[in-house]
């Protein structure tokens, strides 16, 4: 049977915080050997773990610490993405400010008040300018070359202008994870 799993394109300490609390409210495995900035192991060892997690959906944290182009996150994003042994239930894609990033078309985002918007967001949460059609974050670009994931924009997860502390119940996280797992 394959793990049910949702990849998270960021890892830093707020991402992990809101990681922990998010799959908290919902009864998620949020895998933290992943966290770290960058990514601490190689897709074949998330893999690994991913397997011997106790139940499932597993949450993995993936970050590329600010590498513009294919960084060790995305390394392992897309070892993550190609395994046949996982049921990929999506993508969370946080924003950043990454200049040179190409970015990416989501399928949807979360804004910083919590609503689900077609339009991508910034690193704050809040909604692209009309027009504006990609979200730029360091670790996202892979998810170009799998346009049948559904990938969910979001900002900097834990932060947002406080609005997804985890002392408050990483609402946006929350709210980020409900769409994938259709909770």
């Amino acid at each position: 049977m394959k793990k049910r799993v949702i990849l998270v394109t960021d890892g830093d300490e707020n991402a992990q915080e809101a990681i922990i609390q998010a799959c908290k409210n919902l009864g998620l495995y949020p895998l933290l050997s992943s966290a770290g900035n960058p990514t601490p192991l190689t897709g074949e060892r998330l893999l690994w773990e991913i397997k011997q997690a106790p139940y499932d959906p597993v949450v993995v944290l993936l970050d590329d610490r600010g590498v513009v182009g294919e960084g060790k996150g995305e390394r392992a994003l897309e070892q993550l993405l190609l395994a046949e042994s996982l049921d990929v239930l999506g993508v969370i894609a946080v924003a950043s400010n990454t200049d040179r990033a190409r970015g990416i078309e989501v399928t949807e985002s979360v804004d910083r008040h919590g609503r689900v918007t077609r339009q991508p967001v910034d690193k704050y949460g809040e909604k692209e300018p009309p027009g504006h059609r990609f979200l730029e974050g360091d670790t996202s670009e892979i998810l170009a070359r799998f346009p049948e994931v559904k990938v969910i924009g979001v900002g900097d997860l834990g932060k947002m202008k406080g609005r997804d502390d985890p002392a408050h119940g990483a609402m946006i996280t929350t709210r980020c994870l409900q769409e994938l797992t259709g909770d």
